[in-house]
């Protein structure tokens, strides 16, 4: 027989946790000992700014000192260290520090703990709550495309013959180049499902992958291209867009930057670089130091009551209001006996 609705105020009661709520987290990260951890301070504290219910995951190389991880932790950040990822032995040419700090994300693969993740790099600022992103449908590989229109890019064949997919119609790919290339997203932001199985394709699958100019995101997108679905750049605003294609970009809709085009990192910023003396750069550059700054969004330890002080909660009242608000009926849980 069915548990029935709780009607009246009982004190052995138990609330029965929803079994079908994965547990979610951003997650970040972080190698050495340089300037990185002012961004990841910054992308805490916007993510405090906009009222995320998930916590924030580090995942650090060993050689992030002690003394930078304490600052992360002091700001409610989840520190885990994880082991370096290494390019294919036959690839030495490959083994520099580039190619281990980026192939060492695919660890976060790894945190299992986690039914979903957002993954952010750490020069990104969120301006406006994504946790509705956490809702998308499991299976798949969620990320903005790219654009193949700045120098970086000039390696390869979208950057010669001028084809960017954020306006396929301007310059159209010749028919005798075959098929377009595939959907290319940016990796600086995602959103994806921790996997045992997963992480040891991605490690197997890196073993026998010989490594490119991009490193992870060359091979995660390799790797997802069946599973990868485009979500809005609102979500991950790569900075060249402005001046490439301003027409897809709306800026008083952005949820999330990144500073990622050379010389915008705002704790590294001059204006020097090219672009960077743009009003809309120098705006937002100015909006990400206005949370770095802004002590009211350092985390703040929970306060644990002394014994004897907390008073008592009317726990049917509370069940009712969750209720109301939209939230699962809970029951009580059957007794043991």
């Amino acid at each position: 027989m069915a548990p029935a609705l709780v009607q009246t105020v009982v004190k052995p009661v138990e609330i029965a946790k929803p079994a079908t709520l994965p547990t979610r987290a951003y997650v970040t990260f972080l190698a050495g000992n340089g300037d990185y951890v002012k961004g990841i301070v910054g992308l805490a504290k916007g993510l405090r700014r906009v009222k995320t219910a998930y916590p924030l995951v580090v995942a650090v190389l060993p050689d992030v000192p002690e003394e930078h991880r304490r600052i992360l932790e002091n700001q409610g950040c989840i520190v885990r260290e994880i082991e370096p990822v290494y390019p294919p032995e036959n690839q030495t040419q490959f083994a520099m520090a580039y190619y281990v700090i980026n192939y060492s994300k695919l660890r976060i693969w790894e945190f299992v703990e986690y039914g979903k993740m957002i993954y952010l790099d750490g020069d990104i600022q969120v301006y406006d709550n994504i946790d509705h992103l956490f809702d998308l449908p499991g299976g798949y590989f969620y990320a903005v495309m790219d654009c193949f229109c700045e120098k970086t890019w000039s390696h390869t064949p979208q950057y010669k013959i001028g084809y960017c997919q954020q306006c396929p119609d301007k310059v159209q790919w010749p028919v005798e180049m075959g098929q377009p290339p595939a959907l290319y997203f940016n990796a600086g932001m995602f959103v994806f499902e921790p996997n045992l199985a997963t992480y040891d394709d991605l490690l197997n699958t890196l073993k026998v992958t010989t490594p490119t100019p991009f490193a992870e995101q060359d091979f995660l997108n390799m790797f997802f291209k069946d599973i990868y679905k485009p979500i809005p750049n609102v979500y991950n605003l790569v900075l060249a867009m402005l001046w490439r294609h301003p027409e897809n970009v709306e800026l008083d809709k952005v949820k999330v930057v990144h500073y990622c085009a050379a010389g915008s990192k705002p704790w590294r910023y001059t204006g020097r670089e090219e672009s960077m003396q743009r009003e809309d750069i120098k705006m937002l550059v100015k909006k990400w130091w206005n949370i770095y700054n802004d002590e009211s969004l350092d985390y703040k330890k929970p306060v644990v009551a002394e014994a004897g002080d907390a008073e008592p909660v009317n726990l049917q009242s509370f069940i009712a209001a969750l209720s109301e608000a939209g939230a699962v009926s809970y029951v009580t849980t059957p007794s043991a006996a």
